[in-house]
């Protein structure tokens, strides 16, 4: 297996082999599942009130909400250490299409602010 991984990881070509290979699921399809699963459905907002801020909660339209999960993927991948970003990718993938990673950590973090924001979805 490490030296599948030393070829697929020199040959730009075949890197979605890894997931393959690692999955044995179609890496199209766990894409699509990480960013469906790192997608948020609400966001919150700062919305200044009579000389106060309030972080506001706010719905999501899906191409936004792609967008988002998109650049939370690609700094999930930055932020981690090691090897070629094609195989720090390729990890970050599929830890969000299993439901674990730093990705999902950042969807639930901005979902307990806009639950926690709740009382103020009125100044919208």
């Amino acid at each position: 297996v490490v030296n599948k991984i030393k070829n697929i990881e020199s040959d730009p070509v075949y890197r979605n082999r890894l997931v393959n290979m690692l999955t044995n699921k179609n890496p199209l399809s766990v894409l699509r599942q990480a960013v469906r699963g790192v997608t948020p459905d609400v966001v919150t907002q700062t919305k200044r009130v009579g000389g106060s801020t309030y972080r506001v909660p706010v719905e999501v339209a899906p191409a936004e909400g792609k967008a988002l999960a998109i650049r939370w993927l690609l700094s999930a991948c930055q932020k981690r250490s090691g090897r070629s970003t094609a195989l720090r990718l390729s990890d970050e993938l599929m830890d969000a299409a299993r439901n674990s990673g730093s990705a999902i950590r950042k969807k639930e973090e901005t979902h307990k602010v806009a639950e926690a924001n709740k009382a103020f979805a009125h100044f919208r």
